[in-house]
């Protein structure tokens, strides 16, 4: 199925000159620590208001400021944007900020509380389908009135998620976390076979990857694309093994589902050996 997008999403931003709320909210809260990105920045108001407040802030933008971010960055903003988009580019934009956030860093998400009808629109000054939806998110709300809610955003390693010992529903800080998304997230195996070796993981403790309902099974699939991405450009592998264990007769050890997504290399086995129709050792 192809995703959907709204290709006026951009005829939503708006031209100001002063702070928008978020931002002088989070400002008087001190809460733009460090270095700073403005993940779907618009026109850049707020990046160069903040900057001349003294902050470190880099925008960006895919329609005004199209130059993808290389670094990592202590916090991110993301204000608006998620009102604009359909669901699956929603969980992209949640995926790629985790994805750009340091280890400890913290990510606010500021969304719409005043829409009154979900849809399309035309634009009242470009005459444009415009869309725009209801967000909630399973996120910290640290404010909330009848305009807007801001959520704050902190990796999913770096917060007790449940009461019981599954190393799955509460990672260990030290553990890299590739990115994240409302209901899974990507993580570097702590034993990996080859460089770059990833397990995503639902967030819902289930042991049978069959026993989830089909939407989460449906997010941890769409992170898997995109986790191929960032290994791709980070690791240039020549293929991949991408596999679930479902229980102990099939070799899952950690009752919590979770999918490998495993970097090939050439040269890292002999000829062909090592695909999935060796996993049966005396099949082969």
């Amino acid at each position: 199925m192809q995703q959907q997008t709204n290709k006026f999403s951009h005829l939503t931003a708006m031209e100001r000159i002063y702070l928008s709320f978020p931002a002088r909210f989070l400002l008087g809260n001190n809460r733009l620590q460090g270095k700073i990105l403005d993940f779907g920045c618009g026109l850049g108001n707020d990046v160069k208001l903040l900057h001349k407040k003294g902050c470190e802030i880099t925008g960006y933008d895919p329609y005004y400021f199209p130059e993808y971010p290389q670094d990592k960055f202590d916090t991110i903003i993301c204000f608006y944007v998620l009102n604009v988009l359909f669901p699956e580019e929603q969980a992209t934009v949640l995926m790629e900020v985790s994805h750009l956030l340091k280890p400890g860093g913290k990510a606010y998400y500021a969304v719409r509380r005043d829409l009154k009808r979900e849809g399309f629109r035309e634009h009242y000054v470009h005459k444009k389908p415009t869309y725009q939806c209801i967000v909630k998110l399973p996120f910290k709300s640290v404010h909330l009135d009848d305009y807007c809610e801001i959520y704050e955003y902190i990796h999913y390693n770096y917060q007790r998620n449940a009461p019981n010992r599954c190393i799955f529903c509460n990672p260990h800080q030290k553990i890299t976390l590739l990115t994240e998304s409302a209901t899974a997230y990507a993580m570097f195996d702590g034993y990996p076979l080859s460089p770059g070796h990833v397990l995503v993981v639902p967030k819902r403790h289930v042991a049978n990857y069959f026993e989830l309902p089909f939407q989460e099974q449906s997010a941890c699939w769409f992170m898997v694309n995109k986790v191929q991405e960032f290994l791709r450009e980070e690791f240039h592998p020549d293929g991949f093994n991408v596999g679930i264990n479902i229980n102990r007769s099939a070799g899952q050890k950690m009752m919590h589902t979770n999918i490998h997504i495993i970097p090939r290399y050439q040269g890292d086995t002999v000829g062909a050996k090592g695909g999935m129709r060796h996993v049966i050792p005396k099949r082969k």
